[in-house]
């Protein structure tokens, strides 16, 4: 039906206008109200045909928003969780990864400031470091107060 197809066209429009989404978030959000999955197939292939719909751009959008505050390897875990392709995230490994140590100790120093005096507060601070994110080498130079 031509009326439903512009319903489910303009709903995901309404979506891209709001922020990046990638195909697989997209494809969630408008299958309750497609007739049939084909539907949807073929919408977002039209889009991302287009260009208004980039796995690219979403992991971009993704990795600047996330950067300040996270490790690579959150960072690459929710990128893989809401569909982006292994190709699209070793992509852009490279350059979360020379940033990370620079973000893991601004991460740090905001929320301790003060290296750990005994082997508990170590351990309260890598459990930290670690939720956020951030691998164990990147950690133990961060706690380390090592410059480099």
């Amino acid at each position: 039906m031509p009326g439903n197809d512009m319903t489910i066209r303009e709903r995901a429009l309404g979506f891209l206008s709001r922020r990046e989404y990638s195909r697989l978030e997209l494809k969630r959000k408008l299958a309750p109200h497609a007739e049939d999955e084909h539907e949807v197939e073929s919408l977002l292939d039209d889009f991302a045909t287009r260009g208004w719909l980039s796995e690219a751009r979403f992991a971009e959008q993704i990795v600047h928003a996330r950067r300040s505050k996270y490790g690579a390897q959150r960072i690459v875990h929710e990128l893989k969780e809401k569909g982006v392709s292994t190709d699209a995230v070793e992509a852009i490994l490279p350059d979360l990864r020379e940033s990370e140590l620079e973000t893991a100790r601004a991460v740090w120093a905001k929320k301790f400031g003060v290296l750990p005096q005994d082997a508990r507060e170590r351990a309260k601070q890598m459990r930290f470091m670690m939720s956020r994110g951030f691998n164990s080498s990147t950690i133990g130079k961060v706690l380390q107060g090592s410059g480099d």
